[in-house]
């Protein structure tokens, strides 16, 4: 699990992303182990991930082209995944000028998180990014314009990459005046990943 950030106003929308994946290999045990230092914020850097992991004989595999946010029609879409043994959770957030929803797919599970409206941020991630992206809210946040949302996601996504490994240096921006309703949206995505065809 990495980083995505969104910023709901009342007539605009934007969200960030970082892209970096990391996959691990070795044995279930020692792979845990890391996973535990990785995300609770123990290994704050790229070499010392490096180190831990071939201490640990575990593989691993990082990549910084992930996309994670993307405009779909005007609805701003962000996910992020995170392994518990063999079991992928994905947890998703569909954004718009007013509104938001959110929801984990996890095998063919579908849970419905929560939504709400204008004037939030909403955050996914592992708890050090969540730790740096609170900070960075609660120190810039003033009920400003959405150009003073855009610095705070910008601003997040640069401190929580100084911060851990589980964030790229490299992220993506989307914005959106559309008032299109994400719930829409994510009822079309259940009803394709339930087989069924969407309304037109």
């Amino acid at each position: 699990m990495s980083l995505v950030i969104a910023f709901i106003g009342a007539r605009c929308a934007a969200m960030a992303g970082d892209m970096r994946e990391i996959s691990f290999g070795g044995e279930p045990g020692a792979v845990a182990a890391l996973e535990g230092e990785l995300y609770g914020g123990t290994i704050t850097d790229d070499e010392a991930l490096h180190r831990r992991a071939a201490a640990l004989e575990i593989t691993l595999r990082i990549r910084d082209d992930r996309v994670k946010v993307r405009d779909r029609g005007g609805v701003l879409v962000g996910e992020v995944g995170e392994r518990d043994g063999p079991a992928v959770r994905v947890r998703r957030l569909y954004v718009a000028a007013g509104m938001y929803a959110l929801i984990d797919l996890e095998g063919g599970r579908v849970t419905r998180r929560s939504g709400g409206g204008a004037g939030s941020f909403v955050v996914l991630g592992n708890e050090v990014s969540k730790r740096v992206a609170h900070r960075c809210i609660t120190a810039g946040w003033k009920n400003g314009t959405l150009e003073d949302a855009i610095r705070i996601l910008i601003r997040t996504l640069e401190e929580a990459s100084r911060t851990s490994p589980t964030v790229s240096r490299t992220f993506l921006l989307v914005q959106t005046r559309s008032p299109s309703d994400p719930a829409r949206l994510l009822e079309d995505d259940l009803q394709v990943r339930e087989g069924r065809d969407p309304p037109s």
